[in-house]
């Protein structure tokens, strides 16, 4: 039955309205993240777009937390400001009015600045995946406000791991959300998922902390707990030392450490994934596995301190091919892992 005229013409519209939006979302995210663009990339059409317009969204939250030129206070009011615009207790014209000053050619920052477009991209998504894209968002900016009210330091390895899940945790939850709404195979697997998603997302927080630990001192902020650096004496200000570099190694070492541990789980995490859904653990197995790759050449790399220790490209070809050709099998996956990385200590327990 042919519909009528109207009709069609209104899908017509619709259909182009998602194309524009796919291709924007596209471009913009490759322009704070091609890494994770890549990845994203790997999923299923819808899961594609319900997890771009998420990391966009968390991208906005990013931006008004890392952000090198504004003072604690405006991001804190601004992050809560934003939290109430997700709850839809604020318009967003609130958010993007009062960020008119900062540099719109800074990818991160356009992103902000566009940020009712996204909303307007999310809701477009189904309702099942609306819901915990906009509660995840909102928890993880609430998380990292309360943080830019604490203070740019960490106390110790549990104030660490706060501060870890606020901006990455609660993320290892929203994707998990995201993959159950899409399967009735992995929503069965929901429940065990969770707490090694948690787990997921401290371990790259942790290799992003060690990785930007000369970015993040250069604008104030040292996420090495105190108590690390304490134990082999040194303080924030004599971290960087160049005449303290064997002290400073041991810390990021240590950091290194603790990276793995939580890794440990997060291979579990990806391997709980049922096979066939090869997409889906690409898209994990590729930011996982640069983290491992980046976990070993930062081990004892006094680049670590001094600039920033990063694996190259042609490593990151290899990841990618390999990954694609074997990564349906456990087996090999297990297998790669301990080839990229060597043994560490006992793992932590995975915590919700």
């Amino acid at each position: 039955m042919l519909l009528p005229l109207c009709t069609r013409v209104a899908n017509l519209e619709n259909a182009r309205k998602v194309s524009l939006m796919i291709r924007e979302s596209s471009r913009m995210l490759r322009g704070v993240s091609r890494t994770f663009a890549l990845s994203i990339e790997q999923l299923p059409p819808i899961l594609r777009e319900a997890t771009a317009n998420a990391y966009l969204l968390l991208r906005v939250s990013d931006c008004l937390e890392d952000h090198e030129n504004m003072p604690a206070n405006r991001k804190s009011h601004l992050l809560r400001l934003w939290a109430d615009v997700l709850a839809e207790k604020e318009p967003v014209a609130r958010l993007t009015d009062s960020i008119t000053d900062l540099d719109g050619s800074d990818p991160e920052v356009h992103v902000a600045q566009n940020a009712g477009m996204i909303l307007d991209w999310v809701q477009q998504l189904p309702a099942g995946l609306q819901e915990p894209i906009m509660t995840r968002v909102r928890r993880s900016t609430l998380g990292m406000a309360q943080w830019q009210d604490h203070g740019p330091f960490v106390e110790d390895e549990a104030a660490l791991d706060d501060y870890m899940h606020e901006v990455a945790g609660r993320v290892g939850y929203l994707v998990t959300d995201l993959f159950a709404w899409y399967s009735p195979r992995i929503r069965e697997r929901h429940e065990a998922l969770m707490p090694l998603a948690r787990q997921c997302g401290l371990a790259l927080q942790t290799v992003n902390v060690i990785r930007g630990i000369p970015k993040d001192y250069a604008r104030g902020w040292v996420f090495v707990p105190q108590t690390f650096m304490q134990e082999v004496g040194l303080t924030r200000e004599t971290l960087l030392d160049p005449n303290h570099l064997d002290k400073s190694l041991l810390v990021t070492n240590r950091l290194v450490s603790k990276a793995v541990r939580h890794l440990n789980y997060g291979l579990d995490y990806i391997t709980l994934f049922p096979r066939r859904f090869h997409g889906i653990r690409l898209s994990l197995m590729w930011p996982f596995f640069f983290a491992v790759a980046t976990l070993d050449k930062s081990r004892g790399n006094a680049n670590v301190v001094r600039s920033e220790a990063k694996i190259g490209r042609d490593q990151v070809k290899n990841i990618i091919l390999q990954t694609r050709a074997f990564g349906w099998s456990n087996r090999w996956l297990a297998n790669y892992y301990g080839r990229l990385i060597r043994p560490f200590p006992h793992p932590v327990s995975p915590v919700m």
